[in-house]
């Protein structure tokens, strides 16, 4: 049997395809292989180069094959798929995860630690509540307009609610009375789990040395500090800022050609959370230091009178990704906001 150099590994629940080829490209195994005897298969392979789709679980186990000396190459899966033959089935899906890992030019996920795992999951249960408050509060609010009872204001009070609830004037079924009581139970409820959480992600914030540098920057608070924390790679991998904010998908997509530069809207192409947070963070700078026109002379103040909000939220947002990029590959906190925000 030839030397095994590159493994391909196609992930699934419960049935795991192999895909091993040799320094050429020919294929040497192809090998189906049930989850829990995975790492016992490989820990026989003498150590090589072990491809897998970028995944949920494959940080994992991009872990535990690193411990046994191979290296592993994660990839985007869009990054896969035009390298797919014929038929979409798993034998030709490590296929062409061999076929993309072999080439030079591929790029790659980092490996995320367990730790980074760890705040992912704390960022992703506080979306995820917040998400489910809202749509508590929504659906209760359209339920009582059906009978009637309008209830305006955004989500952050249930005092409304309740005393329409309370109000014996509006005429409400008492059934709508009970089950209006379980909304605001379950609202009150959730919203007191998403306080927990943000109560540990600001004391997350205060203990960490990278959290405190972000934080100096107008515009990052705790949450989104925790984000760029569990989201992005190691900012060093990027030569400037430019290329951070091009991975974070803040710059305008290109429709290039022949030596014409045609540049369109953002091109949304990267980690979406940290660019979410991003924008959120500039809007609510232009809120406070655009009150009045902003400072006079100041980049805001030229952008106000010309430009929609949202616009120059993201070129602010932009700026706050380079300044981002900035900090952490230099580990100094920001110094002067004033001259570069504003």
């Amino acid at each position: 049997m030839e030397k095994i150099t590159i493994v391909g590994v196609d992930l699934a629940k419960n049935v795991f395809q192999l895909h091993a080829a040799d320094r050429e490209g020919r294929a040497v195994m192809k090998k189906r292989v049930a989850r829990l005897r995975f790492l016992s298969i490989m820990s026989q392979i003498e150590p090589c180069v072990v491809a897998m789709e970028a995944c949920a679980t494959s940080h994992h186990w991009a872990r535990a094959l690193n411990a046994m000396g191979h290296e592993v190459r994660l990839i985007p899966p869009i990054y896969v798929k035009p390298f797919v033959k014929r038929q979409k089935n798993d034998a030709n899906d490590a296929e062409a995860i061999v076929e993309a890992a072999m080439r030079p030019s591929m790029r790659t996920v980092p490996v995320k630690s367990s730790e980074q795992q760890s705040l992912v999951m704390l960022f992703r249960t506080r979306e995820l509540l917040v998400m489910q408050r809202t749509q508590l509060v929504n659906a209760l609010r359209a339920h009582l307009a059906e009978h009637g009872a309008i209830v305006s204001g955004g989500r952050r009070s249930v005092d409304p609610f309740i005393r329409a609830l309370e109000d014996t004037a509006n005429n409400l079924p008492d059934p709508v009375r009970e089950v209006g009581n379980l909304y605001l139970d379950r609202i009150a409820q959730t919203a007191s789990e998403i306080a927990a959480l943000e109560r540990r992600i600001e004391e997350h914030s205060r203990k960490h040395e990278v959290a405190q540098r972000l934080r100096t920057i107008l515009g990052v608070g705790p949450v989104t500090a925790m984000a760029i924390e569990a989201f992005a790679p190691a900012l060093e991998t990027f030569q400037r800022g430019r290329d951070f904010s091009a991975w974070l998908g803040l710059v305008p997509r290109q429709h290039s050609s022949g030596g014409k530069q045609r540049l369109g809207r953002t091109s949304k192409m990267g980690q979406r959370d940290i660019r979410r947070l991003l924008i959120s963070g500039a809007m609510s700078v232009i809120h406070w230091k655009g009150r009045n026109g902003g400072k006079p002379g100041s980049w805001l103040a030229r952008m106000l009178p010309n430009k929609p909000r949202m616009v120059i939220a993201i070129a602010l947002a932009n700026k706050l990704a380079r300044i981002v990029w900035a900090v952490m590959t230099r580990k100094e906190v920001y110094r002067d906001p004033e001259a570069a925000v504003c």
